[in-house]
C-alpha cells in the first residue's frame, strides 16, 4: 500500500551561520553496564556529525572515493570527556572549521546536553590518494572549508 507521504530523511543536522548542528538520542546500545555512553560511541558521534556537516556543505566524499580521487582520514584527535551521557538524552554535536590548510583541515567538535559541553573534540582530518598518501583537496572544497572558518553561511 503506498504512503501518501513520503517517510522522512534520517536526520543530517543543519547548519546555523557557519556552524553545523547534528541532534542525537541515546539508546540503550549507546551505554555501557554503569548506564553510562561507553566512551567510543562518542567518535562515532562525532564522525557521524562530520559526514552530515560535509554533505550539506557540497562535500561529496562517496564519488570522490568511488571516482578513485581520494578520501579524508583522522591524521590526529584530541578528546576531553567533561560529563557522562545517559540512556534518553537528547544530544547535539556542533562541528565548526577551525583551520584550512592544502591537504588537510581541522574541526572542533564538541557533544553537548542543552548547555552543558559532555565531549569536546579537536579533530585533524586529511585528503589521503587512495594509496594513502597526502594530497591536496580539491580546490571547490577548500573554498567551502575557507567559507565556514571565515564564518559564512553557506546557505543564505
Amino acid at each position: 500500500m503506498p504512503l501518501a507521504d513520503p517517510l522522512p530523511a534520517p536526520a543530517s543536522g543543519r547548519f546555523i551561520a557557519a556552524v553545523h548542528h547534528f541532534p542525537l538520542r541515546i539508546y540503550f546500545e549507546d551505554t555501557d553496564l554503569s548506564g553510562l555512553v561507553y566512551h567510543a560511541n562518542y567518535l562515532r558521534y562525532m564522525e557521524r556529525a562530520r559526514s552530515d556537516m560535509l554533505r550539506i556543505a557540497g562535500i561529496d566524499q562517496r564519488a570522490n572515493h568511488e571516482g578513485g580521487e581520494g578520501v579524508y582520514a583522522v591524521t590526529d584527535l584530541k578528546l576531553a570527556y567533561r560529563r557522562p551521557a545517559r540512556l534518553d538524552d537528547d544530544l547535539m554535536v556542533v562541528s565548526q572549521v577551525m583551520e584550512v590548510r592544502a591537504a588537510s583541515c581541522v574541526i572542533q567538535q564538541r557533544v553537548m546536553r542543552g548547555k552543558d559541553i559532555l565531549t569536546d573534540g579537536v579533530i585533524t582530518v586529511a585528503y589521503l590518494t587512495p594509496q594513502g598518501r597526502p594530497q591536496r583537496q580539491p580546490r571547490p572544497w577548500i573554498e567551502i572549508f575557507s567559507r565556514l572558518m571565515r564564518g559564512e553561511d553557506i546557505h543564505p
